[in-house]
């Protein structure tokens, strides 16, 4: 008998932020639909893109990616933009030092504002973007931003491009890994808590009905 495994599907919500000008967007397209221009247009408020994947053969994962405008930073609305995410890509721009020096404070918004269910921040990945341009010397040396990421509890990070299709997928490839793991092992705990549940509904059960004649 050919048993195959049970299929999943998942719907996660991912956030997209960082500073105004830092390529959100084009990375967005580039992810989605396989596009760039060079014709910027700043985001206003928040915008949405959607992509479904194939993750493995037992496997669907739908993301939804919110794009919140660089100028919403520690605004009133973030919260309700951010309610829900189970992710997050943190851009800035290589050639900028300032939306780098911005991302620690998008970082603590973000944990502020939205957490897992078990009450920890939910994952991140940093994306230093545009590195198509030549970089401002500060980020020549990646163990610069690996040491960044380690103290700003950051997964992990890529160097990315949207213009030149560089690492575009594999960002979001770990993000959604990430989130996946996590999400199967809260999974497996809800499991084994019913198991446990229902253990002791049936030792209850056996002593209630026992006696002693």
């Amino acid at each position: 008998m050919d048993i195959r495994p049970e299929s999943s599907e998942y719907l996660f919500k991912i956030l997209v932020i960082g500073d105004l000008a830092t390529g959100k967007t084009s990375f967005i397209r580039r992810y989605v639909h396989q596009l760039f221009t060079s014709h910027y247009r700043a985001t206003i408020g928040v915008d949405f893109a959607l992509r479904v994947i194939h993750w493995d053969a037992n496997t669907v994962v739908r993301l939804q990616l919110w794009d919140i405008a660089g100028q919403e930073r520690f605004g009133s609305m973030t919260r309700v933009y951010y309610k829900d995410a189970v992710g997050a890509l943190v851009h800035f721009d290589v050639t900028k030092v300032q939306t780098f020096d911005a991302v620690k404070k998008w970082k603590e918004d973000l944990d502020s504002k939205v957490t897992l269910p078990d009450g920890s921040p939910i994952p991140a990945v940093l994306v230093a973007n545009k590195c198509d341009l030549n970089k401002n010397e500060a980020f020549t040396d990646p163990s610069v931003i690996d040491e960044f990421c380690r103290v700003h509890g950051f997964v992990g990070w890529y160097f990315a491009s949207a213009k030149d299709n560089v690492n575009i997928e594999e960002t979001v490839t770990l993000l959604v890994s990430e989130i996946l793991n996590r999400s199967r092992s809260q999974d497996r705990q809800e499991q084994d808590n019913e198991y446990i549940s229902l253990d002791d509904e049936t030792s209850r059960g056996r002593k209630k009905n026992s006696c002693s004649c």
